[in-house]
């Protein structure tokens, strides 16, 4: 499903150079649950957005569902982006003056569907996150695990075939997060979507079937649920391995 090849990222300040990624290669396959972990300032982010089509490599190669991003001008990204991949944001990202149906219409509005069937695409998704009920509220009027329910179903919305998660339980209570963990691999096992979390939780690797760790800009280290035999759970609210 995702390929990268040699993936190099260089940003120019002035007169000095910022190495964000220097040589990474992965490959995640179809339906997997990929976490990429690592320090702030590791690259994590920046290969996040490699795969995402949001940014371009240095030099280096990204294929993701056998399409070469580099191939791609910036109306196609646009519509692959769109079409293929469901963005997740740690703040959410909700426009507050919207219902959560609105909110999650868009994607199908910007997609070329007619608002009356966006909409009806969105009811249908919000009532599997379990909001059904909840249609008509303004994400000021939800909870922050609802809110964050309601960006998984905008993600969910246009059929992607990835979900990008960019520290979906950062802004969540731990009962909260471990929710939308469950919810997100509910979605990986039903709808067969392959989803990839940029995270520091350690509660999403127990559902990970591949962990990427990076630091300085490198692939340290790729383990499967396998190598790690992960068991989470907490001491006094602190969650543990």
């Amino acid at each position: 499903m995702i390929s990268c090849s040699g993936v190099t990222k260089v940003y120019v300040m002035g007169k000095e150079e910022v190495h964000a990624l220097r040589g990474v290669s992965i490959d995640i396959e179809q339906g997997e649950y990929v976490s990429i972990m690592g320090p702030s300032g590791s690259g994590k982010s920046t290969l996040f957005n490699m795969v995402g089509g949001l940014d371009t490599p240095t030099t280096g190669e990204v294929q993701v569902a056998g399409c070469r991003l580099a191939d791609l001008n910036s109306s196609q990204l646009a519509w692959f982006r769109c079409r293929k991949i469901g963005f997740i944001f740690q703040s959410f990202n909700l426009i507050p003056t919207m219902s959560a149906l609105e909110n999650v219409a868009i994607p199908r509005v910007f997609a070329g569907e007619t608002p009356r069937a966006a909409r009806e695409a969105a009811r249908r998704v919000l009532d599997r996150v379990g909001l059904g009920h909840r249609l008509d509220h303004l994400p000021s009027q939800v909870s922050g695990g609802q809110q964050q329910r309601i960006a998984i179903a905008r993600a969910l919305v246009n059929e992607p075939l990835i979900v990008l998660a960019d520290e979906p339980t950062g802004n969540l209570d731990l009962h909260t997060g471990e929710e939308i963990i469950d919810l997100l691999n509910e979605m990986k096992a039903n709808l067969g979507v392959t989803i990839i979390t940029a995270t520091h939780d350690m509660k999403m690797l127990s559902c990970s079937d591949k962990i990427v760790r990076i630091e300085d800009g490198s692939v340290k280290r790729v383990d499967t649920q396998a190598d790690v035999n992960v068991k989470v759970g907490t001491i006094d609210g602190e969650t543990v391995l």
